[in-house]
C-alpha cells in the first residue's frame, strides 16, 4: 500500500517526536526534583496554608492531601 521509503520516514518521524516528548518530560522531572531539592521539600507543603485543620483535605489551596491513602479499586489492579 505504502512504499517502504515513507513507511521508514513515517517511523522515523514518530520516533523523532516520542524521543522530543521524552525529553521534554525528563527536563521537566529533573527541575522539579531539583526545585525540590533546593529548598529542602519545604514548597511541598508550602501551599497548604488553612488556619482551619478541618477544611485542609476540601481546600483547593493544597494541592494534595498528605495524609489520605490512595487505593486503587479492585478492578482497576485486576483483583475479582
Amino acid at each position: 500500500l505504502f512504499s517502504l521509503r515513507l513507511q521508514k520516514w513515517a517511523v522515523f518521524a514518530l520516533s523523532a517526536g516520542s524521543s522530543l516528548g521524552c525529553l521534554c518530560c525528563l527536563l521537566g522531572l529533573a527541575v522539579s526534583i531539583g526545585l525540590t531539592l533546593g529548598s529542602q521539600g519545604r514548597a511541598l507543603l508550602a501551599p497548604c496554608a488553612v488556619s482551619d485543620i478541618t477544611l485542609a483535605p476540601i481546600s483547593r489551596e493544597c494541592p494534595f492531601d498528605p495524609t489520605r491513602v490512595y487505593v486503587s479499586p479492585p478492578w482497576a489492579v485486576g483483583a475479582s
